[in-house]
Protein backbone atom coordinates (compact mmCIF):
# COMPACT_ATOMS: atom_id res chain seq x y z
CA UNK A 1 0.00 0.00 0.00
CA UNK A 2 0.99 3.48 -0.99
CA UNK A 3 1.09 4.74 3.01
CA UNK A 4 3.47 1.50 4.02
CA UNK A 5 7.15 3.15 4.06
CA UNK A 6 9.39 0.16 2.93
CA UNK A 7 12.41 -0.02 1.07
CA UNK A 8 12.67 -1.61 -1.99
CA UNK A 9 15.54 -2.81 -4.31
CA UNK A 10 15.21 0.19 -6.51
CA UNK A 11 15.52 2.66 -3.58
CA UNK A 12 18.77 4.16 -2.16
CA UNK A 13 17.75 6.11 0.16
CA UNK A 14 21.51 8.25 0.81
CA UNK A 15 20.95 9.95 -2.33
CA UNK A 16 17.83 11.37 -1.45
CA UNK A 17 18.08 15.49 -2.37
CA UNK A 18 17.23 16.53 1.25
CA UNK A 19 17.24 14.48 4.86
CA UNK A 20 13.02 14.08 5.06
CA UNK A 21 13.29 16.05 8.66
CA UNK A 22 14.95 18.89 7.00
CA UNK A 23 12.91 18.91 4.34
CA UNK A 24 9.59 19.37 5.77
CA UNK A 25 10.84 21.64 8.46
CA UNK A 26 11.50 23.85 5.25
CA UNK A 27 8.35 23.42 3.86
CA UNK A 28 6.68 24.39 6.80
CA UNK A 29 8.75 27.81 7.20
CA UNK A 30 8.23 27.90 3.65
CA UNK A 31 4.15 27.92 4.33
CA UNK A 32 4.13 30.11 7.09
CA UNK A 33 5.69 32.67 5.51
CA UNK A 34 3.79 32.04 1.90
CA UNK A 35 6.23 31.54 -0.52
CA UNK A 36 4.63 28.66 -2.72
CA UNK A 37 5.87 27.80 -6.09
CA UNK A 38 8.79 27.90 -7.55
CA UNK A 39 11.45 29.50 -5.97
CA UNK A 40 10.40 28.06 -2.42
CA UNK A 41 10.06 24.17 -4.12
CA UNK A 42 13.78 25.03 -5.00
CA UNK A 43 14.93 26.33 -1.72
CA UNK A 44 13.28 23.76 -0.16
CA UNK A 45 14.23 20.57 -2.60
CA UNK A 46 17.81 22.00 -3.48
CA UNK A 47 17.08 22.92 -6.78
CA UNK A 48 18.32 25.91 -8.61
CA UNK A 49 15.35 28.03 -8.77
CA UNK A 50 14.58 29.44 -12.51
CA UNK A 51 15.84 32.47 -13.50
CA UNK A 52 15.43 35.19 -16.27
CA UNK A 53 12.75 37.22 -17.66
CA UNK A 54 10.42 34.63 -18.50
CA UNK A 55 11.23 32.13 -15.08
CA UNK A 56 7.65 32.76 -14.04
CA UNK A 57 6.04 31.88 -17.51
CA UNK A 58 8.28 29.14 -17.84
CA UNK A 59 7.40 27.65 -14.58
CA UNK A 60 4.39 28.91 -12.78
CA UNK A 61 1.43 28.80 -15.53
CA UNK A 62 -0.46 26.85 -13.82
CA UNK A 63 -4.44 27.38 -12.30
CA UNK A 64 -4.51 28.98 -9.19
CA UNK A 65 -7.87 27.17 -8.00
CA UNK A 66 -5.86 24.62 -5.42
CA UNK A 67 -2.58 25.97 -5.00
CA UNK A 68 -3.68 25.85 -0.82
CA UNK A 69 -2.98 22.05 -1.42
CA UNK A 70 0.65 22.60 -1.66
CA UNK A 71 3.40 21.65 -0.78
CA UNK A 72 2.34 18.28 -0.09
CA UNK A 73 3.65 15.81 2.09
CA UNK A 74 6.28 13.78 0.83
CA UNK A 75 5.79 9.63 0.66
CA UNK A 76 9.41 8.93 1.74
CA UNK A 77 9.18 4.60 -0.22
CA UNK A 78 9.67 6.99 -3.58
CA UNK A 79 13.28 8.27 -3.68
CA UNK A 80 15.85 8.70 -6.37
CA UNK A 81 18.98 7.41 -7.34
CA UNK A 82 19.85 10.71 -9.22
CA UNK A 83 19.43 14.08 -8.59
CA UNK A 84 16.06 16.30 -9.40
CA UNK A 85 16.13 17.67 -12.61
CA UNK A 86 15.95 21.42 -12.57
CA UNK A 87 12.77 23.02 -12.78
CA UNK A 88 13.31 25.46 -16.11
CA UNK A 89 15.16 22.32 -17.49
CA UNK A 90 12.18 20.26 -17.18
CA UNK A 91 9.54 23.23 -17.91
CA UNK A 92 11.30 23.86 -20.97
CA UNK A 93 11.77 20.47 -22.91
CA UNK A 94 8.13 19.26 -23.18
CA UNK A 95 6.56 16.42 -25.43
CA UNK A 96 3.08 17.89 -25.87
CA UNK A 97 2.57 17.61 -29.64
CA UNK A 98 -1.09 19.21 -29.08
CA UNK A 99 0.99 22.70 -29.01
CA UNK A 100 4.08 21.85 -31.12
CA UNK A 101 6.65 18.69 -32.58
CA UNK A 102 9.66 20.75 -31.15
CA UNK A 103 10.07 20.24 -27.36
CA UNK A 104 11.58 23.58 -26.30
CA UNK A 105 8.50 25.48 -28.12
CA UNK A 106 5.76 24.14 -26.22
CA UNK A 107 6.46 26.74 -23.24
CA UNK A 108 6.38 29.54 -25.62
CA UNK A 109 2.60 28.21 -27.10
CA UNK A 110 0.44 27.14 -24.08
CA UNK A 111 -0.50 30.86 -22.45
CA UNK A 112 -4.21 30.66 -24.31
CA UNK A 113 -4.80 27.30 -23.35
CA UNK A 114 -7.51 27.56 -20.37
CA UNK A 115 -7.24 25.07 -17.77
CA UNK A 116 -9.39 26.99 -15.43
CA UNK A 117 -12.35 25.87 -14.30
CA UNK A 118 -11.83 22.46 -15.92
CA UNK A 119 -14.07 19.73 -15.63
CA UNK A 120 -13.91 15.57 -15.55
CA UNK A 121 -15.94 13.33 -16.90
CA UNK A 122 -16.24 9.80 -15.50
CA UNK A 123 -18.26 7.32 -17.30
CA UNK A 124 -18.71 3.40 -18.75
CA UNK A 125 -18.66 0.59 -16.78
CA UNK A 126 -19.51 2.47 -13.26
CA UNK A 127 -22.46 2.66 -10.83
CA UNK A 128 -22.83 6.57 -11.51
CA UNK A 129 -21.41 8.19 -14.77
CA UNK A 130 -20.72 11.91 -13.51
CA UNK A 131 -18.72 15.20 -14.66
CA UNK A 132 -16.87 16.56 -11.68
CA UNK A 133 -14.93 19.88 -11.22
CA UNK A 134 -11.33 19.62 -11.30
CA UNK A 135 -10.98 21.53 -8.32
CA UNK A 136 -13.95 19.77 -6.11
CA UNK A 137 -12.06 16.02 -7.79
CA UNK A 138 -8.64 17.04 -6.69
CA UNK A 139 -10.12 17.79 -2.77
CA UNK A 140 -11.30 14.51 -2.48
CA UNK A 141 -8.04 13.05 -2.43
CA UNK A 142 -5.34 13.00 -0.05
CA UNK A 143 -2.42 14.40 -2.62
CA UNK A 144 1.18 13.04 -1.81
CA UNK A 145 4.95 13.82 -3.33
CA UNK A 146 6.77 11.59 -5.16
CA UNK A 147 10.00 11.49 -6.70
CA UNK A 148 9.99 9.57 -9.62
CA UNK A 149 12.21 8.94 -12.72
CA UNK A 150 10.38 9.41 -16.08
CA UNK A 151 11.68 7.90 -19.10
CA UNK A 152 10.61 9.18 -22.71
CA UNK A 153 10.38 6.83 -25.59
CA UNK A 154 13.03 9.18 -27.39
CA UNK A 155 15.58 7.89 -25.11
CA UNK A 156 16.06 10.80 -22.57
CA UNK A 157 14.74 10.97 -18.93
CA UNK A 158 14.81 13.26 -15.90
CA UNK A 159 13.86 13.06 -12.22
CA UNK A 160 10.76 15.45 -11.02
CA UNK A 161 9.10 15.62 -7.92
CA UNK A 162 5.33 15.03 -8.95
CA UNK A 163 2.00 15.23 -6.83
CA UNK A 164 -0.78 13.82 -6.81
CA UNK A 165 -2.94 10.51 -5.76
CA UNK A 166 -3.47 7.16 -6.51
CA UNK A 167 -4.74 6.11 -9.43
CA UNK A 168 -6.36 2.99 -7.45
CA UNK A 169 -7.92 5.98 -5.09
CA UNK A 170 -9.85 7.35 -8.15
CA UNK A 171 -10.71 3.56 -9.29
CA UNK A 172 -12.36 2.60 -5.89
CA UNK A 173 -13.96 6.72 -5.69
CA UNK A 174 -15.58 5.60 -9.38
CA UNK A 175 -17.58 3.11 -8.27
CA UNK A 176 -16.23 0.77 -11.17
CA UNK A 177 -17.93 -2.76 -11.65
CA UNK A 178 -16.64 -6.05 -11.47
CA UNK A 179 -16.95 -6.45 -15.65
CA UNK A 180 -14.32 -3.11 -16.33
CA UNK A 181 -10.67 -4.68 -17.23
CA UNK A 182 -9.57 -1.29 -18.84
CA UNK A 183 -9.72 2.04 -18.39
CA UNK A 184 -9.48 4.38 -21.29
CA UNK A 185 -8.16 8.24 -20.97
CA UNK A 186 -9.27 11.26 -23.15
CA UNK A 187 -7.31 14.36 -23.33
CA UNK A 188 -8.91 17.54 -24.27
CA UNK A 189 -9.91 19.17 -28.13
CA UNK A 190 -9.30 22.75 -28.22
CA UNK A 191 -8.11 23.56 -31.75
CA UNK A 192 -8.22 27.54 -30.94
CA UNK A 193 -5.93 26.95 -27.97
CA UNK A 194 -3.47 23.99 -28.95
CA UNK A 195 -2.32 25.47 -32.67
CA UNK A 196 -1.23 21.47 -33.41
CA UNK A 197 -4.65 20.31 -33.02
CA UNK A 198 -6.14 22.58 -36.27
CA UNK A 199 -6.84 20.43 -39.35
CA UNK A 200 -3.91 19.38 -41.24
CA UNK A 201 -1.32 18.50 -38.33
CA UNK A 202 -2.05 14.29 -39.14
CA UNK A 203 -2.77 13.40 -35.88
CA UNK A 204 -6.67 12.21 -34.48
CA UNK A 205 -7.06 14.30 -31.41
CA UNK A 206 -8.00 13.98 -29.20
CA UNK A 207 -5.32 12.07 -27.84
CA UNK A 208 -6.37 8.87 -26.23
CA UNK A 209 -5.06 6.14 -24.28
CA UNK A 210 -5.52 2.96 -22.03
CA UNK A 211 -4.60 0.57 -19.04
CA UNK A 212 -5.63 -2.72 -18.35
CA UNK A 213 -7.53 -2.09 -14.38
CA UNK A 214 -4.61 -4.68 -13.12
CA UNK A 215 -1.97 -1.68 -13.76
CA UNK A 216 -4.67 0.88 -13.06
CA UNK A 217 -4.73 -0.50 -9.41
CA UNK A 218 -0.90 -0.80 -9.21
CA UNK A 219 0.34 1.50 -6.28
CA UNK A 220 2.99 3.19 -8.62
CA UNK A 221 -0.09 4.32 -10.57
CA UNK A 222 0.01 7.77 -10.29
CA UNK A 223 -3.03 10.83 -11.19
CA UNK A 224 -0.87 13.86 -10.99
CA UNK A 225 -1.94 17.35 -10.24
CA UNK A 226 0.84 19.03 -9.45
CA UNK A 227 4.89 19.31 -9.86
CA UNK A 228 7.98 20.61 -7.61
CA UNK A 229 5.62 21.76 -4.87
CA UNK A 230 3.28 23.64 -7.29
CA UNK A 231 0.12 22.83 -9.77
CA UNK A 232 1.26 21.52 -13.12
CA UNK A 233 2.13 24.74 -15.30
CA UNK A 234 0.42 23.67 -18.60
CA UNK A 235 2.99 22.32 -20.55
CA UNK A 236 3.36 19.83 -17.98
CA UNK A 237 -0.32 18.59 -18.83
CA UNK A 238 -2.14 20.69 -16.68
CA UNK A 239 -4.57 20.02 -14.60
CA UNK A 240 -4.33 16.56 -14.49
CA UNK A 241 -2.46 14.00 -16.29
CA UNK A 242 -1.41 10.52 -15.39
CA UNK A 243 2.13 9.10 -14.43
CA UNK A 244 3.07 5.49 -14.94
CA UNK A 245 6.66 5.52 -14.03
CA UNK A 246 7.47 2.04 -14.99
CA UNK A 247 6.25 2.52 -18.92
CA UNK A 248 7.71 5.13 -21.82
CA UNK A 249 5.94 8.48 -21.51
CA UNK A 250 3.23 8.40 -24.47
CA UNK A 251 1.19 6.09 -21.78
CA UNK A 252 0.64 8.66 -19.41
CA UNK A 253 -1.98 11.20 -21.14
CA UNK A 254 -1.97 14.95 -20.22
CA UNK A 255 -4.75 17.62 -19.95
CA UNK A 256 -7.38 14.58 -19.12
CA UNK A 257 -10.74 15.54 -19.62
CA UNK A 258 -12.40 12.07 -19.80
CA UNK A 259 -11.98 8.40 -17.83
CA UNK A 260 -14.04 5.74 -19.68
CA UNK A 261 -14.01 1.87 -17.88
CA UNK A 262 -14.39 -0.30 -20.32
CA UNK A 263 -14.27 -4.41 -20.77
CA UNK A 264 -12.89 -4.24 -24.21
CA UNK A 265 -8.71 -3.20 -24.53
CA UNK A 266 -9.37 0.53 -25.59
CA UNK A 267 -7.16 1.45 -28.76
CA UNK A 268 -3.93 4.17 -28.04
CA UNK A 269 -3.30 6.97 -29.75
CA UNK A 270 0.37 5.93 -31.01
CA UNK A 271 -0.78 2.33 -31.09
CA UNK A 272 -2.79 3.32 -33.78
CA UNK A 273 -0.17 5.76 -35.98
CA UNK A 274 2.72 3.00 -35.64
CA UNK A 275 2.21 -0.22 -34.26
CA UNK A 276 5.29 -1.72 -35.11
CA UNK A 277 6.87 1.16 -32.83
CA UNK A 278 4.46 1.53 -30.02
CA UNK A 279 3.03 -1.29 -28.34
CA UNK A 280 -0.22 -1.17 -25.91
CA UNK A 281 1.50 -1.92 -22.70
CA UNK A 282 4.43 0.98 -23.69
CA UNK A 283 7.05 -0.56 -20.57
CA UNK A 284 10.62 0.45 -20.46
CA UNK A 285 12.70 -2.43 -21.61
CA UNK A 286 16.54 -1.80 -22.58
CA UNK A 287 16.63 -4.97 -24.21
CA UNK A 288 13.76 -3.93 -26.48
CA UNK A 289 15.13 -1.96 -29.02
CA UNK A 290 12.49 1.00 -30.60
CA UNK A 291 12.50 -0.14 -34.76
CA UNK A 292 14.84 3.58 -35.02
CA UNK A 293 17.10 3.78 -31.83
CA UNK A 294 18.18 1.84 -28.93
CA UNK A 295 15.91 1.86 -25.91
CA UNK A 296 19.68 0.50 -23.83
CA UNK A 297 20.54 3.73 -22.53
CA UNK A 298 18.80 7.20 -22.09
CA UNK A 299 20.11 10.97 -21.83
CA UNK A 300 19.59 12.74 -18.48
CA UNK A 301 18.07 16.14 -18.93
CA UNK A 302 19.99 18.90 -17.77
CA UNK A 303 23.43 17.32 -17.23
CA UNK A 304 23.60 15.16 -20.78
CA UNK A 305 25.01 12.51 -18.94
CA UNK A 306 24.41 9.00 -20.66
CA UNK A 307 23.25 6.38 -18.28
CA UNK A 308 21.86 2.63 -18.01
CA UNK A 309 18.54 2.41 -18.67
CA UNK A 310 16.89 -0.19 -16.23
CA UNK A 311 14.32 -2.66 -16.90
CA UNK A 312 10.38 -1.11 -16.04
CA UNK A 313 12.86 2.12 -15.27
CA UNK A 314 13.89 0.50 -12.14
CA UNK A 315 10.27 -0.03 -10.74
CA UNK A 316 10.40 -3.65 -11.03
CA UNK A 317 9.84 -4.28 -7.31
CA UNK A 318 6.46 -2.88 -7.52
CA UNK A 319 4.88 -4.02 -11.13
CA UNK A 320 7.02 -7.13 -12.50
CA UNK A 321 4.58 -9.67 -11.31
CA UNK A 322 1.76 -7.37 -13.54
CA UNK A 323 3.59 -9.38 -16.41
CA UNK A 324 4.80 -12.82 -15.27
Amino acid sequence: MPSIHRSRSWTRQDLDPTPESVYLDRRRFLKQMGILGLTAYGIAAGCAPATGENAARKTGNFAKGTLDLYPAHRNASYVLDRPLTDEEVAATYNNFYEFSLTKDRVWRLVDRFEVEPWSVTVDGLVEKARTVDFDALVRRFTLEERLCRHRCVEAWSMAVPWTGFPLADLVRWAGVTSDARYVRFESFLEPEQAPNQNQGSGYRWPYYEGLRMDEALNEAAFVVTGIYGHPLPKQHGAPLRIVLPWKYGFKGPKSIRRITFTAERPPTFWNDLAPNEYGFLGNVDPGKPHPRWSQATERVLGTGDRVPTRLYNGYGALVAGLYR
